[in-house]
């Protein structure tokens, strides 16, 4: 008898095959839009947001500031977010789409429908709500 824990008793490995898995569905669509999931997710989170500062996006995405940084590089380069001082005279800077970026995030939106529609197709509407649910609530129980 084994004494030790098999991978497909562990959380963790069942989560990241998972997000693995679903990464990929969803980098198949983004990628007719040329952005990443983890691109467009910054994209998406900003263009709700209107203006966040960098605290706030870290937080949501549950990033640290420089993955944050890093992530974020590549969007600012290409002219899709732009970032401004929150006031005159202000250290702390505040992120906002560009109308480049605003386009960029309409044209992901479109590659998240038809990846959101695949996704459901193969687990079912009912257990993707569900699931994502459950998902979203683990960090917020987590902070709670």
């Amino acid at each position: 008898m084994k004494k030790h824990s098999s991978v497909t008793t562990c959380n963790c490995f069942a989560i990241r095959q998972a997000a693995r898995f679903v990464s990929q569905l969803y980098e198949r669509h983004y990628a007719k839009a040329g952005v990443t999931a983890a691109q467009f997710s910054l994209l998406a989170f900003i263009a709700e947001a209107g203006k966040t500062g960098m605290s706030e996006i870290s937080e949501a995405m549950v990033m640290d500031r420089t993955t944050l940084v890093r992530a974020l590089k590549p969007l600012e380069r290409d002219g899709y977010v732009i970032s401004e001082p929150e006031g005159k005279g202000s250290r702390k800077l505040l992120l906002r789409l560009s109308a480049k970026g605003e386009t960029k995030f309409l044209e992901g939106v479109e590659c998240w429908r038809a990846a959101q529609a695949e996704y459901a197709a193969l687990v079912g509407a009912e257990r993707a709500d569900d699931l994502r649910q459950m998902l979203l609530a683990i960090p917020a129980g987590a902070a709670a």
